[in-house]
């Protein structure tokens, strides 16, 4: 039943060979083995990721449990984490030997230790990806064994930039297809910071990669919470400057305008709260961090609307109210978190 299965999909593209033969036979024992889905699910796998291997990449793999995975190059799979053993069994199928976690939460080591993956963990933020991580990047992509896997958390927004970065840098991908990567990945436009990285990717010499030097941990040791509180404090400032500006122009001409920085500082709290260390915190501290987050993203909806309302009528006008609201609210909490943790000195993972 289950080779019948695999030629009816292989059938569709005109091949039919004596490899196929070879994996129907082994599709039917290992059917019997562990159920007639399982093996539907391989099989669907397989030739999604073959099919976009033919088309050539950039191009979308449909996956069951590897969120938005893109086949970069035949070398090169960006997606997002991988969650539980489903995952790593569709990893496996795909041939993935090497993992590399652009994400900040702790990588599943153990599991892909368990189904034979190293792990590296070279993590990045969304507002850009520095000269010394790409490189790493690069030196990785071009040194460790392949496919190679990289992942952020949803596969949208880092993940994509830092294989397009590590593409170009090393020649297995020419700089004009780096955006088109961003784009099938739905990436953000407003993470200026990632398609100026994308953007900007050049060929690396083989001599400079080869000086790199890098330790390609398993597990990074990530900043301590006050450093990554560093950030959104300067992203808080900078919104708290368009509160008390009276040239509404800061909306539309600021290197780091208002709309980004509510975006930024919205996936800094999203960050912040899936960390362990969060986790070690008091359950009010949080409390304060997912608030925070949902103002952010109120603000930042609000002020597309507004931005987007000016441009059609040609003015922007006073500021609208929700958008004071929730500055407000943001800072009030950001002043409480600072008297109640930051200026008690709670040090991370206490």
């Amino acid at each position: 039943m289950f080779h019948f299965l695999f030629f009816q999909v292989r059938k569709a593209h005109g091949k039919q060979s004596f490899l196929d033969w070879t994996i129907a036979i082994a599709m039917t024992a290992i059917g019997f083995e562990l159920g007639p889905a399982w093996s539907t699910t391989w099989i669907t796998s397989v030739v999604r990721a073959q099919e976009a291997t033919e088309l050539g990449p950039p191009s979308r793999i449909v996956t069951r449990y590897l969120p938005n995975a893109i086949l970069v190059h035949r070398k090169v799979i960006s997606g997002g984490q991988p969650e539980g053993e489903n995952a790593f069994i569709e990893l496996k199928r795909l041939g993935v030997k090497t993992i590399i976690s652009v994400d900040g939460v702790r990588p599943a080591v153990e599991l892909a230790t368990k189904f034979g993956m190293s792990t590296i963990h070279l993590p990045h933020g969304y507002d850009g990806i520095s000269p010394e991580r790409i490189e790493a990047l690069a030196k990785a992509v071009r040194d460790f064994e392949g496919p190679i896997y990289i992942h952020c958390h949803h596969g949208k927004h880092r993940s994509p930039a830092a294989a397009v970065v590590a593409c170009v840098s090393t020649g297995m991908l020419a700089p004009a297809g780096a955006l088109k990567v961003l784009d099938i990945a739905g990436t953000n436009p407003n993470y200026r910071g990632l398609f100026q990285a994308a953007g900007s990717a050049r060929r690396m010499e083989d001599a400079r990669l080869d000086a790199v030097r890098s330790e390609f941990p398993e597990i990074a040791q990530l900043p301590p919470m006050t450093e990554s509180m560093v950030a959104v404090d300067r992203l808080h400032d900078r919104l708290k400057q368009l509160a008390g500006a009276d040239d509404k122009s800061l909306l539309v001409h600021d290197d780091v305008d208002p709309i980004q920085a509510a975006l930024l500082l919205a996936e800094h709290f999203t960050e912040l709260l899936r960390t362990d260390s969060a986790s070690d915190h008091p359950a009010e501290f949080r409390t304060l961090l997912k608030e925070s987050e949902t103002d952010c993203i109120a603000l930042e909806l609000a002020l597309r609307n507004w931005k987007e309302s000016g441009s059609q009528s040609g003015s922007h006008g006073s500021m609208p109210e929700v958008i004071s609201v929730s500055l407000n609210r943001l800072s009030a909490k950001c002043v409480t978190c600072h008297q109640s943790y930051r200026d008690n000195s709670i040090r991370e993972g206490k």
